[in-house]
């Protein structure tokens, strides 16, 4: 005989670092001696599984081992809560709570919605150092092990009454300083140094005592915001800031670097260290000379592409390579975004640069996925002999292009096949130049084929 079946969800909101939470599940009938309760999570998980009057710890799964205790009398109408111990944003989850008869019938079925609510902090990127709070009222045993924790990796660890940085992952080695007294109700904070964009995480501060019994867990939601700069494709050049209202000695490095850990630029004992920098950049970077002074550590990139779209980062070294400062600044290349109606005559991919390009210069517009060379100029005139077949005849370039610094490319009788990224680059020995075109040819439904003419050569095409 079925009893009931309740599918609604309650819903429970706690704080990350609480002692426990209590997932209600109550009933108001009696129950056989026989029952089997099961509390399980979305993923069917055993959570808590209660059966012949006794607890089935080993039943549980992994993650919920020795954190969760239920009633024991459960044949009166009563109480079938669960009190989950030291929640964190992974058990944010809805539970199950299901009681069987002998014969795996539903006696009675009731879910709980848990939200962990997570402190958050944030730091502008920059910043010298960033808290990461967690605080104890209670007082501790001198022998706790306390671990700072991101999502996967180890962030510090104090035991002995001493930090371990032998346990630490690589990536926050000198970079972490905790509170030395513990045994006092007070602080468990953690001072992270140097934040930047990659040491967005949740961080978990976990108390362990000598069994490794968990006293405490806490969680901390780190955001560092990090400054943007957006420029268009076909800029000369576009400022990377990064400024210090300190004075430096004189014997500090400076090391500008991208998201790849590239070196874009740097300068070293009082000069640019060209010869460090990752070929793509070369030539293309300046920074101030004079840093001893609380001033301008800013990069100038010039003639930024689409492909330089990254995070940047500025860091300071002293002579130790100890750091000092680090910055990050985020930069988007825009592209240029052009739209034309399949069937008219023609579009004009743009490109203005500077005027009295060097007489031996050479401009090639080329298109990506499929790669093609869609027009070529060079010693002074067209090369169609370098074009791809599927250009031949419909590009135009301006007269006197290297003296008016117009290199846009017009398209003739433009198709849905020709939409795609289109890239111009103009270069000689002292210059280089490079712009990118995001074309979109909208196709026309429901009309008939139609014969244009190819003015150049007088033949006829069908489109």
């Amino acid at each position: 005989m079925l009893w009931f079946v309740v599918l609604s969800v309650y819903q429970v909101e706690v704080d990350s670092g609480v002692e426990s939470v209590l997932l209600p599940c109550k009933t108001t009938v009696h129950l056989p001696e026989d029952v089997t309760v099961e509390w399980t999570d979305r993923y069917n998980r055993k959570v808590h599984l209660f059966q012949n009057g006794s607890d089935k710890p080993e039943e549980q799964n992994q993650d919920y081992k020795a954190r969760t205790e239920m009633k024991r009398n459960l044949l009166e109408p009563g109480d079938l809560s669960l009190t989950l111990k030291y929640p964190t944003d992974r058990d944010s989850d809805t539970f199950t709570c299901t009681v069987y008869n002998r014969e795996r019938k539903i006696l009675m079925k009731k879910q709980v919605l848990l939200e962990v609510k997570v402190y958050q902090v944030e730091v502008d990127s920059g910043e010298e150092s960033v808290l990461l709070p967690c605080k104890t009222t209670v007082h501790l045993p001198e022998d706790v092990r306390v671990e700072w924790t991101d999502r996967y990796r180890k962030v510090h660890v104090y035991q002995n009454s001493s930090d371990q940085p032998e346990e630490q992952n690589q990536d926050y080695r000198d970079r972490t300083e905790m509170k030395r007294n513990l045994q006092e109700p007070g602080d468990l904070s953690l001072t992270l140094k140097y934040p930047t964009y990659r040491d967005i995480d949740i961080y978990t501060c976990t108390v362990y005592n000598r069994e490794r019994k968990i006293l405490m867990k806490k969680q901390v939601l780190l955001e560092v915001k990090v400054y943007q700069v957006e420029v268009d494709s076909g800029e000369e050049s576009v400022l990377l800031p990064c400024k210090t209202t300190v004075h430096l000695p004189e014997d500090v490095t400076v090391e500008w670097t991208d998201s790849d850990n590239r070196k874009v630029h740097v300068y070293q004992n009082g000069s640019d260290q060209p010869e460090e920098q990752n070929q793509y950049y070369r030539d293309r970077t300046e920074m101030k000379r004079n840093l001893q002074e609380p001033g301008d550590l800013s990069l100038t990139l010039k003639y930024p592409t689409d492909r330089d779209s990254n995070t940047f980062t500025c860091t300071v070294y002293n002579r130790e390579r100890k750091i000092l400062m680090k910055k990050q600044v985020l930069l988007k290349v825009k592209v240029c975004q052009v739209e034309v109606e399949e069937g008219a005559e023609s579009v004009q991919l743009p490109f203005k640069t500077t005027a009295n390009l060097p007489e031996d210069a050479t401009v090639r517009w080329i298109r990506y996925e499929p790669y093609r060379t869609v027009h070529v100029y060079k010693n002074g005139s067209d090369r169609p002999d370098k074009q791809n077949q599927d250009y031949r005849d419909r590009t135009e370039m301006k007269e006197d292009l290297l003296k008016t610094g117009d290199l846009s490319l017009t398209l003739k009788y433009p198709k849905e096949r020709d939409t795609g990224r289109y890239c111009c680059n103009v270069y000689s020995k002292n210059i280089w130049r490079w712009k990118t075109v995001q074309l979109t040819v909208r196709g026309q439904y429901c009309r008939y084929r139609s014969e244009v003419s190819t003015v150049d050569t007088g033949q006829r095409s069908v489109l």
